[in-house]
């Protein structure tokens, strides 16, 4: 049995840390690759893409200009 250990929901609003507008997007997949590597895919607007743990944050990211 395979248990996993997300760090976010699905539905959830997270924002990019590298997105100087911090725009919101939702969790709408959550893929497990080889490894047990996590990735979620985001949706905002008419996009989604595919990020990793590391690049997401669950509230907006200050950035310093």
């Amino acid at each position: 049995m395979m248990v996993i250990e997300n760090e976010f929901e699905f539905g959830q609003t997270v924002y990019l840390k590298t997105d100087a507008e911090q725009l919101p997007r939702l969790v709408i997949a959550i893929e497990v690759t080889y490894g047990n590597v996590l990735i979620y895919r985001l949706q905002n607007c008419q996009t989604n893409s595919p990020h990793y743990d590391f690049e997401i944050s669950a509230e907006k990211v200050l950035q310093l200009a």
